[in-house]
């Protein structure tokens, strides 16, 4: 866990030594975003805000951080409990797993204008973006049936915990001035785990959580 923050302090530097000596230009954006995890056994919609810098460092190019939210996420699985010895009956218990998810998510990364300019007056703007990322996440998980863990081996613990994921992310926008510095975004971002952490609150680890989502939001130029 220690280590995932020492990476991230790390970009944070990079990113803010990458603009400190040159004339930067600077914005800030807000939106509301739709979330769809993809990961098969952890599937479920949620919905967030994420709050954006860029540093213009030229019209094209660029450094961003963003903090985003998100609701809670549910989904259920049937699992089930297998018994620990030879001698215990029944050998296996099938119940259901309801489980709620929710994250928060920091990423610092590189913006790039395919098409257009951070400060164009008319003209619609393509842009993509990669950086990385740290989740921080919870989970909480209620059992259909109360499972005696001394006798039963379960593929995912009852109760609450925290988990932390360092991530890669993706995105591409397409944007448009309207007028006195401000744009209007449309944006489809994913944030892809590169790390696993195994949590034994989270029934599928590896690569888990994947999420997409698509946001809807205002930039506006402030220098």
């Amino acid at each position: 866990m220690l280590h995932s923050r020492k990476i991230y302090y790390l970009l944070i530097a990079l990113v803010f030594s990458a603009t400190a000596n040159s004339q930067t230009q600077f914005s800030m954006a807000t939106d509301l975003s739709g979330i769809r995890s993809i990961k098969k056994n952890q599937q479920y919609w949620a919905v967030g805000q994420t709050v954006h810098t860029h540093f213009h460092i030229t019209p094209v190019d660029g450094a961003y951080a963003w903090i985003a939210y998100y609701s809670r996420g549910r989904f259920d699985n049937t699992v089930t409990a297998t018994a620990k010895s030879t001698a215990t009956f029944p050998q296996a218990i099938v119940y259901n797993n309801r489980a709620e998810l929710r994250f928060k998510h920091i990423s610092i990364g590189w913006k790039h204008y395919l098409k257009g300019r951070s400060n164009a007056e008319k003209r619609l703007n393509i842009y993509g973006m990669a950086g990385f990322g740290l989740l921080l996440g919870s989970v909480t998980n209620i059992h259909s049936a109360n499972i005696d863990t001394a006798n039963y081996m379960v593929p995912v613990s009852s109760g609450k915990s925290h988990f932390k994921r360092l991530t890669l992310d993706v995105g591409l926008g397409i944007e448009a001035p309207v007028g006195g510095d401000i744009y209007m975004y449309f944006e489809g971002r994913s944030y892809i785990p590169t790390t696993d952490y195994p949590s034994r609150y989270l029934l599928v680890n590896e690569n888990a959580p994947f999420t997409v989502n698509a946001s809807l939001g205002i930039r506006i130029l402030l220098y």
